[in-house]
């Protein structure tokens, strides 16, 4: 194993911490942190997430040249490598330490830095190629694409952005894609299997939702043993009685549908053999197409189409959900999986690349030039004209992203007729929809370039003699 060294006085950017960190929580959200797995910390300070993940039952460690030097380093399941990149002034020593926290994961590599948009935040001189600060402290602020591709360079492994600033390298191609095929298609769901007629019950819900019998190793254990005295052909039997043909060939549709963006977002980031594939995903291919040439040929096509600027908007126009304005479609994240395929690739493509935020409310998905913004409005649901606290937004052309935090602004912009940014037959369609035809009676969008900000819409409010209670709009006398 090769020593570290660690040049400057470091230890000062390490910080306490009473929560996990932001890549920390990530890692535990998306699965790659579970109870069982080893789990080393490499740089990691003061030990918060250490501490954090022990208390959620995680086998986890952490080395500090500072903090923790006698910790014996060795392989773990995953490596955390959080905002240690930022830090080292030397580039050749960077490197050294991104290859050496490479080589202890033997599942997955954490990486995580500062991105260029915390400038800002950071009071320096120019030295190498960062800051120097008034500590004697560095920091290298990384562009999104920046820093996926340097992982990618060390490591020599294609790697996927969960989060802004955040990138994961897989050790096992299949790790890999079967975390791609765990954010692009939902989770297998079961019913509740008590004796061998709810099994059964549960692999006709199944089938009606995926469109094919399940293989005995996608089932759950339990209802498995439950299954196990029924050959095969028994179990085709039962459900082909009992299946919904209707639901069945819904399903075989959203499988395949499913089955091509995952193939598209592959393309997009690098697609690997058949064999390499989930094993639900390899069972899709073989049961919706001839075969898994013809598959990838009409995901190569679905991937062409987001290059055509008249077939995105009519996808755009076509979709049944979301508020299409004359640069682009906004959608609610409870819709997302609503659009039409090629809007869901066009968005999935843009997360891969670059990360989706941890928190975020409606994707905006531009139709002239391709780029994504994440918005985060965190009181949609309870507010009738909720204001925006950040945006996030990731080029296509270039894989870039900016950030833009609306916490200090004195006039925020608000959102109207929310009901068009959900699905229609979303529990809260028809409460915001009474709420935007009062408005509309009221007289509050005679005006629609004035109501766009926090004064506008108050002012507007005040020339109609209205003010809201909850989603309900009543007059101001009446308050």
């Amino acid at each position: 194993m090769v020593e570290q060294t660690w040049g400057s006085d470091r230890r000062l950017t390490a910080i306490s911490r009473a929560n996990l960190s932001v890549p920390a929580r990530q890692a535990m959200v998306d699965k790659q942190v579970l109870p069982g797995r080893t789990v080393l910390d490499y740089g990691c300070g003061r030990g918060g997430d250490v501490r954090g993940l022990k208390l959620l039952d995680c086998q986890a460690a952490g080395w500090d040249p500072f903090y923790q030097p006698d910790t014996r380093l060795e392989p773990a399941d995953v490596v955390l490598l959080t905002y240690v990149l930022n830090v080292i002034e030397d580039p050749i020593e960077r490197r050294k330490t991104l290859k050496e926290a490479w080589t202890l994961a033997s599942r997955v590599l954490v990486a995580s830095a500062r991105l260029t948009w915390e400038k800002s935040k950071v009071r320096g001189e120019e030295f190498g190629d960062g800051l120097l600060t008034s500590r004697q402290t560095f920091q290298h602020l990384f562009g999104t694409a920046e820093l996926r591709s340097y992982v990618e360079e060390v490591t020599g492994v294609r790697t996927i952005s969960a989060a802004p600033g955040i990138v994961y390298a897989f050790k096992d191609e299949s790790a890999r894609l079967g975390y791609v095929a765990q954010r692009i298609i939902p989770d297998a769901r079961w019913l509740a299997s008590e004796d061998t007629a709810s099994a059964i019950a549960a692999v006709v819900d199944h089938v009606e939702h995926r469109g094919r019998l399940p293989r005995m190793e996608e089932v759950p254990q339990p209802m498995a043993e439950l299954l196990r005295h029924l050959g095969p052909n028994e179990i085709r039997r039962l459900v082909r009685d009992s299946a919904d043909p209707a639901k069945v060939d819904q399903g075989s549709k959203r499988a395949t549908l499913n089955t091509l963006l995952f193939l598209a977002v592959e393309l997009f980031n690098g697609r690997g053999p058949f064999s390499g594939l989930p094993l639900s995903i390899q069972l899709d291919v073989r049961a919706f197409f001839s075969s898994y040439r013809e598959a990838c040929q009409r995901s190569d096509r679905l991937l062409l189409k987001l290059r055509d600027d008249p077939y995105v908007r009519g996808a755009m126009n076509a979709s049944a959900v979301g508020k299409l304005t004359p640069t682009a479609l906004y959608v609610h994240r409870r819709a997302l999986d609503r659009m039409p395929t090629v809007l869901r690739l066009y968005e999935h493509c843009a997360s891969i690349a670059a990360g989706r935020p941890q928190s975020w409310t409606l994707a905006k998905l531009r139709h002239q030039g391709r780029a994504v913004s994440w918005l985060d409005y965190p009181d949609f649901d309870s507010d009738p004209h909720p204001r925006i606290r950040s945006s996030y937004q990731v080029d296509l052309k270039t894989l870039e992203a900016s950030y833009t935090s609306y916490a200090d602004s004195k006039n925020r912009p608000l959102l109207h007729r929310k009901h068009e940014f959900i699905a229609p037959d979303d529990p809260d369609t028809a409460r915001y929809e009474r709420l935007t035809a009062a408005e509309v009676r009221a007289g509050l969008y005679e005006h629609p370039h004035l109501i766009g900000t926090e004064k506008g819409w108050e002012a507007e409010l005040n020339r109609c003699g209205r003010t809201l209670r909850g989603h309900r709009l009543v007059r101001a006398r009446d308050a």
